[in-house]
């Protein structure tokens, strides 16, 4: 049938309705797993996912999408349809269309692996590639890939596999559909080679005689390795002086240190010293746009994004915007990838005693919406720098083919097929940034993060100096107002004025005329290279080489290029104020060195060390709990009960026999610091100590958020500025060591390039804990994360198009809430799924008539019948109106819904006609999913570990301006006739009305509830979509029965406007817990610039004592300690 009904303005015609019947048809063919498809509708655009009525209902009221006339979404190929005169030139002639079920879909792959395949008569050496395809192409002004002898080979041995049954007469399996989906089986089950061996074999018994199943994993691996896109190894300098690569290929030697290139084995055999795996990012590149699943979000950035001043991606950012403007011609094509290059070490083995260091170097395509270009699934690995020595500065000899294969993207560019545009076109790419972590960073930029100038932000201008044994960096007033009061303040300071402007944040051109005309020397580690260990000289500053990254022409231009990780930043800060407040044995920065710091300064002089004949007096400072306080606050910790999913049992890492807390991961930090710290302290802390740290927690939870207004920014940048300079009167001169420094640099930061999801470490920590269980022959580390990477690599692509089995693309999320339903009616349509045992209930009449009643006013649908029933009763002038009107409005309705339908109304539908006749039972259940959230009623909370019956309401009534809290008692399900089905939530409320003094207390930005108290308990339900869930945790400074109520977002959902349809998302449990918007409130009204009042020490607590003689060997934590990388 023909496709021009699709423009037909007329939705009633004959025409359009044949229209809609063909396109169902169609799709029916080519459901997902749960039986949903795309809907194509002009709202919609394929971005959300729906039952074929629901579709059907789109296309009927909003229309399809006009351009979308070839159904690539729905299992139709470009080539079945011209949609051009160029059209013709990808059509792959040689493969059989007739094919059928999971077949098709594995079609679908080599069509668009091979968009531009040969025909059958094309010979093995390409000699007749210059056809009639080309002549066409070159004719339309595109140029068109030659497919060289290696490429036909691998598409013939494809296009056999796939047409191959597997067993004579099987039409549901080819040889090809099989392994994909065994291999799928495999990977999602971390099953060994082994134990899939042993399954094939079984599997082989038991299929009918003469099938062509593999019977091992190694053969599976060989067809497989068709579609994946393989590496390339490069011997290397085992001192990492240079690699044997391009001009240097065939030395059998060092040209620098002379070391050989290779050694012998016992056979005698050249066995290379060092080998790099290398990943070309080219091709890479180029399946992006090969398969409409990815292809079509590539212009994501161009095409969904809104600009409204709030930034959710980087192209809402100063680094791009920047970029574009400097290369209008690359900004021009909105398919040029942008890419974030990210690198940190780790060790293959898991076990510290083992030392040793492999350097994966990756890149993720920042083109694609912020739900999916973070995703391991997107996320190319292109170099693998082998162990055991970590590269360092010699990096950069590691990088070069990278690189080399960057400047041809950015000079010549790659000519790519795409196949939303079923063009050719002219590919070009440029690295924005940076990620890794600080060691990483001085890698990476050459500058050098250790020592007197260890920020690279403030160059050669911070300051800096010597206490406690390390380098410490103070000097924050410097960011202060010229004016600002503290500038003069000596005294709570380092007792001196302080009258200089902050650091200039150097560009990128004034970074390279820093090291354009240096000399570094002889690169490499070999023993005797005299440069090895070379001072750095005045004009050196702290570069240690001129990066690698200043080839690329762009580089200098960018605004960040380097970016600072947020994820180690805020591990490290956290840990060392842990140790600091809970005074713990070689974490604590209060050493006594650092009390004698504070007496080389002459400030604090209550904290200054006594003389007590022949041992020294250290003073319990008022920053530090107390013991009996160290206690109770290690109780409260170990009584935190999260959500579940939302982070690790902190009461495991809790010791209350030794009083620490120890085993914390990042991620650990990560809610501790912005969630548990802020409640916990306040009882136990001066006001003047607990403040800053609260502020800190605020900034962090506004700085990590999903979303930054950018006119927040300053805001963050004023409060953390201010944070630091009260740390400075508060904590001793060795607390401040790089990690606490550059926080300050962090909103500067974000207002460059955005939000931190695209620029911290999680996910690419994420992924070294993957490649690190890719380790199967720990003797060959590298070469068993190469293998297994490729092959995984495979399978994401063939997962793209597999519809009919659990795959990472299409797997319900952790707490599945049962997807979109197909009732119309929203009561009835809610988003849920009860879990955990059902039981029909003895609902009573009145319980009955209150559900029922608070269904029917939460109802949209019923709203004008509401209001309509409302107005006759005014009429009637009734006293007490809103008694009558509830009391006698179902009634009326049941009986207005029935005339409705005795006159075929068009007001009438049947779902109504239901909900107005009233439930039949109720059926109870101990939990519920609602959106991705799961609930779990109280009772059975209580035994957990988890905590998920906390309850959220926003407020609506005009005394509960905070919203109404309380926990979950009861989920129940009201079934109507035709098993139409309600789901309500029965809760026990808490007493928050604001009229009422003492109901609730506030402190900060927390809120505290009286769980003791009841609140609308003859009104006890919601809808089961109203509830937001919150924890709550022990309030020790208003003791009791007090809890503050901590909120919480869903990682999966993201705030972009004009996208009706929710984005698709796999589960992100693993994910960062991030909040959803930055509101930054504003707290500088509570600011104060008064000097500490409270006094320095604490009388009450016994003084530590220490003998004179072993005073010199003191030592606090060694400055190793900010970098100690720990991953989830």
């Amino acid at each position: 049938m023909d496709r021009g009904w699709i423009q037909n303005p007329d939705k009633n015609s004959g025409e359009y309705k044949l229209g809609i019947a063909e396109f169902i048809e169609a799709a029916k063919k080519h459901l997902n797993h749960r039986g949903l498809s795309r809907c194509p509708c002009t709202k919609c655009n394929n971005c959300g996912w729906m039952t074929l009525k629901q579709i059907t209902l789109h296309l009927i009221t909003n229309g399809m999408s006009y351009n979308y006339t070839v159904w690539t979404h729905h299992g139709e190929r470009m080539e079945t349809r011209l949609r051009s005169s160029s059209a013709n030139l990808f059509d792959n002639s040689s493969v059989d269309k007739d094919t059928n079920n999971h077949n098709d879909e594995v079609m679908d792959i080599i069509n668009d692996l091979y968009p531009y395949a040969t025909h059958p008569g094309c010979d093995k050496n390409g000699a007749e590639q210059s056809n009639a395809f080309h002549d066409a192409a070159a004719a339309e002004g595109q140029y068109l890939p030659n497919m060289f002898s290696e490429e036909i080979e691998k598409y013939e041995r494809l296009l056999k596999e796939a047409q191959d049954e597997l067993y004579p007469g099987c039409k549901e399996f080819s040889v090809l559909t099989s392994i994909v989906e065994l291999m799928q089986l495999k990977v999602k089950n971390l099953m060994t080679n082994k134990c899939f061996d042993e399954l094939m074999g079984i599997l082989k018994r038991m299929l009918p005689l003469g099938n062509k199943l593999p019977t091992s994993h190694r053969h599976a691996q060989k067809v497989l390795k068709n579609i994946g896109l393989g590496y390339v190894k490069i011997h290397s300098c085992p001192y990492d002086c240079v690699l044997f690569y391009k001009e240097n290929e065939k030395l059998d030697e060092c040209p620098v240190c002379k070391e050989p290139r290779y050694e012998l084995n016992s056979n005698g055999k050249k066995i290379p010293k060092k080998v790099l795996r290398y990943f070309p990012l080219k091709p890479r590149l180029q399946r992006l746009y090969m398969s409409h699943h990815t292809a079509d979000h590539m212009t994501w950035h161009k095409d969904g994004r809104v600009e409204d001043g709030i930034m959710r991606h980087p192209a809402d950012t100063i680094a791009w915007k920047e970029l574009d403007k400097a290369y209008p011609d690359f900004a021009k094509e909105a398919r040029n990838v942008r890419l974030g290059l990210a690198s940190d070490g780790f060790n293959p083995f898991g076990d510290i005693r083992t030392p040793y260091s492999m350097w994966p170097v990756m890149v993720v395509p920042y083109n694609l919406p912020p739900w999916m270009c973070m995703k391991k699934e997107y996320t190319m690995l292109t170099l693998l720098i082998p162990g055991k020595r970590e590269p360092g500065k010699e990096i950069d000899v590691y990088l070069r083919p990278l690189i080399d294969e960057l400047k041809e993207l950015w000079e010549i560019g790659l000519p790519t097929y795409d196949k939303v545009s079923n063009s050719i076109f002219n590919l070009h790419a440029a690295v924005l940034w940076t990620i890794s972590d600080l060691p990483g960073y001085g890698n990476l930029s050459g500058w050098s993060t250790k020592g007197y100038d260890a920020c690279p932000n403030c160059n050669d201008d911070g300051t800096s100096m010597w206490f406690g044994g390390k380098v410490c960096f103070m000097g924050h007033r410097r960011w202060l107002p010229i004016n600002h009061v503290w500038r003069k303040n000596k005294k709570s300071f380092n007792g001196k004025l302080e009258f200089r402007a902050k650091p200039k944040k150097l560009s990128g051109e004034e970074i390279l005329s820093q090291v354009e005309s240096l000399e570094f020397g002889q690169i490499g580690k070999h023993p005797c290279n005299p440069d090895k260990k070379r001072k750095r000289t005045p004009e050196q500053r702290n570069w240690t080489k001129k990066s690698i990254f200043f080839e690329l022409e762009y580089w200098s231009k960018l605004i960040i290029r380097h970016n600072l990780d947020v994820m180690h930043i805020e591990k490290n800060v956290c840990d060392i104020i842990l140790g600091t407040i809970l005074d713990i044995e070689r974490k604590s920065k209060d050493t006594f060195k650092a009390r004698k710091d504070l007496q080389a300064l002459g400030i604090r002089e209550s904290l200054w060390l006594q003389r007590d004949g022949d041992k020294w007096v250290k003073k319990h400072p008022f920053f530090s709990m107390k013991p009996n306080s160290k206690t109770e606050f290690l109780q409260f910790l170990k009584s935190v009960r999260y959500p579940d999913g939302y982070a690790a049992n902190i009461s495991k890492n809790v010791s209350l026999d030794t009083g620490k807390i120890t085993g914390l991961k990042s991620h650990d930090n990560h809610v501790l610091l912005q969630r548990v710290l802020p409640v916990g302290i306040r009882k136990y802390l001066p006001k003047e100590v607990v403040d800053p740290i609260v502020r800190l927690s605020s900034f962090f939870q506004q700085l990590c958020s999903k979303t930054i207004c950018t006119a927040d920014i300053q805001k963050l940048q004023d409060e953390i500025v201010y944070i630091l300079c009260k740390f400075e009167q508060i904590f001793p001169p060795s607390f401040f060591v790089s990690m606490i420094h550059l926080m300050v640099h962090l909103p500067e930061e974000a207002r460059q390039g955005g939000t931190v999801t695209e620029r911290w470490m999680y996910s690419i920590e994420r992924m070294l804990g993957k490649y690190k269980k890719f380790v199967r022959n720990k003797a060959r580390p590298e070469g068993s994360i190469a293998e297994a990477y490729v092959s995984q690599e495979s399978l994401n692509f063939c997962a793209m198009y597999l519809h009919k089995v659990e795959t990472p693309f299409n797997k319900s999320e952790r707490n599945f809430d049962g997807g979109p339903r197909h009732e119309k009616l929203s009561v009835f349509a809610q988003p849920s799924r009860p879990i955990m045992s059902c039981s029909s209930i003895p609902f009573s009449s009145s319980d009955m008539e209150v559900a029922h009643w608070f269904i029917l006013t939460n109802c949209d649908e019923v709203i004008p019948f509401l209001e309509e029933h409302k107005a006759i009763m005014m009429l009637r002038n009734a006293v007490n109106i809103d008694n009558i009107h509830r009391k006698l409005f179902p009634s009326w309705f049941r009986e207005r819904v029935r005339r409705l339908g005795d006159e075929n109304s068009p007001l009438y539908n049947e779902e109504l006609f239901e909900l107005a006749r009233g439930p039949l039972r109720a059926e109870t259940y101990q939990g519920c999913v609602v959106n991705g959230v799961k609930f779990v009623v109280a009772e059975r909370d209580d035994k957990l570990t988890t905590q998920n019956s906390g309850v959220h309401v926003p407020g609506n009534h005009d005394t509960c301006d905070v919203g109404y809290y309380g926990k979950l008692t009861s989920v129940i399900e009201l079934i109507y006739r035709q098993r139409y089905k309600v789901l309500v939530f029965k809760c026990h409320w808490y007493n928050t009305d604001s009229a009422k003094a003492g109901s609730i207390k506030r402190d900060y930005h927390l809120i505290s509830v009286d769980t003791k108290t009841r609140w609308y308990d003859s009104d006890p339900f919601i809808l089961s979509t109203m509830a937001k869930q919150v924890f709550y945790v022990n309030d020790p400074k208003a003791g009791g029965s007090w809890k503050v109520a901590l909120k919480m977002s869903h990682r999966s959902i993201y705030d972009i406007p004009n996208v009706e349809a929710n984005p698709e998302t796999d589960d992100d449990s693993d994910d960062a817990y991030q909040e959803s918007y930055s509101g930054v409130p504003d707290m500088s009204h509570d600011r104060n610039y008064e000097s500490i009042q409270t006094t320095l020490h604490v009388d009450d607590v016994p003084p530590a004592m220490i003998d004179l003689e072993t005073l010199s060997d003191e030592e606090g934590s060694d400055e190793d300690d900010d970098f100690t990388l720990e991953c989830f």
